[in-house]
């Protein structure tokens, strides 16, 4: 008994600060984030940076057409007989006039858009969902990720705490807050409830904490893991495996 109670005065403080830890989330804090229906989202609103890759479509000039290219660190592209081409820090749209103009010097290509710059991949940007999911760390930001999109990919685990999962917008300078907000994950799967399914920015943190029962099993594995690993080398100490021709047997003796 004794021993339980000493256990538990570890655990508990470890527990409770742990559980702290992950929910510092406010309601009024979502009003930072765009709800997919308030934005029309598409590639065309994206900006380029380093390393995203485009493809450029241009049917009439065969020296751009079906071009794929991706940003250097200098953030220019470039392409034969045109030359190089600043697209860091522009739109897709941007890019095409830039090369359209830069092919009117050459060529005299028919219609309004004759060139049409398409991301051919997003790898500039990232937002990062950890905790209790098969797949954490970092995800490529496309502009059109949603706290659902970004959870069905990662998929949480059996430790999840679906129903407290955390939303965090980081604090970019020391005078602005960060900013924190609490969703229901399960909410959104068995009651199709999306009113706090937001689109996340670059930089953003989904964090899926765990369950209490999953928080303590944690805590003990903790503090039992080096018990356990102290103990295995008193005991092969104690019990050195004997090596023999027809193998041996870690407790001492031969093997069959």
């Amino acid at each position: 008994m004794g021993c339980v109670k000493r256990l538990a005065t570890i655990i508990l403080p470890a527990l409770l600060g742990l559980t702290a830890g992950c929910f510092n989330s406010n309601p009024e804090d979502i009003q930072a984030w765009i709800k997919p229906y308030e934005v029309n989202v598409t590639a065309e609103n994206y900006i380029l940076q380093p390393p995203d890759e485009i493809e450029v479509h241009c049917a009439e000039v065969p020296e751009v057409h079906l071009q794929r290219q991706r940003i250097r660190p200098d953030g220019k592209v470039s392409f034969e007989k045109i030359g190089e081409i600043e697209v860091a820090g522009k739109t897709p749209g941007q890019v095409a006039e830039l090369i359209k103009e830069k092919i009117g010097q050459l060529y005299t290509v028919p219609g309004d858009h004759p060139v049409d710059v398409r991301i051919a991949a997003y790898a500039s940007k990232v937002f990062y969902v950890l905790g209790q999911v098969l797949r954490p760390g970092p995800m490529t930001y496309t502009g059109r990720d949603s706290v659902l999109t970004a959870l069905a990919v990662t998929q949480p685990n059996p430790m999840a705490w679906e129903q407290r999962v955390q939303v965090v917008r980081p604090a970019a300078t020391e005078d602005v807050q960060a900013r924190i907000f609490e969703v229901n994950y399960e909410d959104i799967l068995l009651r199709g409830d999306t009113t706090k399914d937001v689109l996340l920015q670059e930089g953003d943190i989904v964090y899926v904490p765990p369950t209490v029962l999953a928080a303590i099993g944690m805590v003990l594995e903790e503090l039992i893991t080096p018990v356990a690993r102290a103990f295995y080398g008193w005991y092969l100490v104690q019990n050195p495996p004997v090596s023999t021709e027809r193998g041996y047997y870690p407790g001492g003796g031969y093997s069959r």
